[in-house]
C-alpha cells in the first residue's frame, strides 16, 4: 500500500539556509508535500517562502521551544502515514525520498528510518550527526557507523548496506507517524539534543525497528544550529544523555550505568579544564545539576514505558576510542 509523506523543516532565523537548500528539496520532493515549520522567527525567513514557494505549507509555532516542541507542535496537525524531519541545512539528491518510501510500505514494523548522510563541507566523508547509522554504548555513549567521536570516516562504500541500527539521526529523521505517536513522540524537556536517541529507544522498548539505507543520500551541513564546540552543545549532550539512560536502560542495570556514566562525566570534565575549556567544564557541571533537578520527572516518564531494555552495545566507545585509539567503526 503506498504511503504519503511529509516532508518537515523546522526553522529559525534560518532564512539564508532556507535560500541555500530549499531549491532542490522542492526539485527531488515531488513524492510529498512539504512544510515548513517556523519556530516563532524574526527575520523574514517566512515571507520568503511565502513569496518564491507558495506551494510550501507554512506552520506557525508561537514560541522557539527547540526542536522536539517545534515538532510535535508541527506534526500534530499532519495526516500523512510517513514524517521525515529535515534539518534546514541538508542539502537533498535526487531519488532520496523512495528508498526510504519503500522500507515503511514493506515492513510495517519498521518506526524509523535514516539514510546515509554525508559531509557537505567535506562531500567525500561521513557527517557528524548520524553518519551512516548510530548505535550505543554500555555507557550511553552514542557512536555511528562512519562516525566515532570526532574521528570521521571518508565514504568508501564499506557502510553500503541496508541495517538495523540503534537510533536515526535527527538531521534526516524519517518516522511512521502511527509509531511516533504511539510511543509518545519527542520528549520536549530536552529542548535540543539527543532526542532522537531516546524516541528511537522508546521505539526499540515498544517492539519496532530502525532502519539505515545507504540508497537515499543527503549532504548536511552540521553546526548550522549550534557548533560542535559550543558549551550549550555539550551541555545538552551529557544532560540529555543521562536523561536518556534513566527512562530507558532496563532495571537490572540502569544503576549500576548511571553511577559509571557520572564517573566517566566526571572525567570528560577533567579532561576539558586541562585542555582549558573552561566553558565546556562548567557546561558538564551544569548539565549534573539540571538533570538532578529533573530526575523525578524522568523516573515517572520511565515508568510509563512498557518495558525497558538494554539494546546498546556491550562496547566501551570512550576506553576503544581514547584509551585503545580505535578511530573506526570496524575497528570495535
Amino acid at each position: 500500500m503506498s504511503k504519503s509523506v511529509a516532508v518537515v523543516i523546522l526553522n529559525w532565523n534560518g532564512l539564508a539556509l532556507l535560500k541555500e537548500f530549499l531549491p532542490e528539496v522542492v526539485k527531488y520532493s515531488e513524492a510529498a508535500t512539504i512544510y515548513v515549520a517556523d519556530n516563532a522567527s524574526t527575520d523574514s525567513s517566512v515571507s520568503f517562502i511565502e513569496v518564491h514557494y507558495p506551494e510550501i505549507r507554512i506552520i506557525l509555532n508561537k514560541v522557539n521551544g527547540g526542536y522536539a516542541k517545534g515538532y510535535n507542535e508541527a506534526l500534530e496537525g499532519l495526516t500523512e502515514d510517513i514524517f521525515i524531519l529535515l534539518n534546514s541545512d541538508v542539502k537533498v539528491t535526487p531519488n532520496w525520498i523512495s528508498p526510504i518510501k519503500r522500507i515503511f510500505e514493506k515492513d510495517e514494523t519498521v518506526a524509523a528510518v535514516q539514510p546515509k548522510i554525508l559531509d557537505y563541507k567535506k562531500p567525500t566523508h561521513f557527517e557528524y550527526a548520524g553518519a551512516a547509522g548510530g548505535f550505543i554504548d554500555k555507557f550511553g555513549y552514542p557512536y555511528c557507523r562512519g562516525r566515532l567521536f570526532e574521528s570521521l570516516e571518508k565514504d568508501e562504500g564499506q557502510y553500503n548496506n541496508e541495517t538495523e541500527i540503534f537510533w536515526a539521526s535527527g538531521a534526516c529523521f524519517a518516522v511512521s507517524s502511527t509509531a511516533f505517536n504511539k510511543v509518545g513522540k519527542l520528549d520536549e524537556d530536552y529542548f535540543s539534543h539527543q532526542e532522537e536517541i531516546d524516541i528511537c529507544w522508546r521505539f526499540h522498548n515498544y517492539g519496532y525497528k530502525v532502519l539505515y539505507t545507504p540508497n537515499s543520500v543527503v549532504f548536511h551541513v552540521g553546526g548550522a544550529t549550534l557548533n560542535i564546540m559550543n558549551p550549550k552543545k555539550t551541555f545538552f549532550n551529557f544532560r540529555n544523555s543521562l536523561f536518556n539512560l534513566v527512562k530507558n536502560v532496563s532495571s537490572s542495570s540502569v544503576f549500576f550505568v548511571l553511577i559509571a556514566r557520572m564517573i566517566l562525566d566526571g572525567i570528560a570534565a577533567i579532561k576539558f579544564l586541562v585542555e582549558l575549556k573552561f566553558s565546556h567544564f562548567i557546561a558538564v557541571f551544569q548539565a549534573h545539576m539540571s538533570f538532578y533537578r529533573y530526575l523525578n520527572k524522568m523516573l515517572k516518564k520511565r515508568r510509563n514505558l512498557p518495558k525497558k531494555g538494554n539494546y546498546y552495545s556491550k562496547i566501551t566507545v570512550v576506553c576503544s576510542h581514547y584509551l585503545l585509539g580505535k578511530k573506526k567503526y570496524s575497528d570495535l
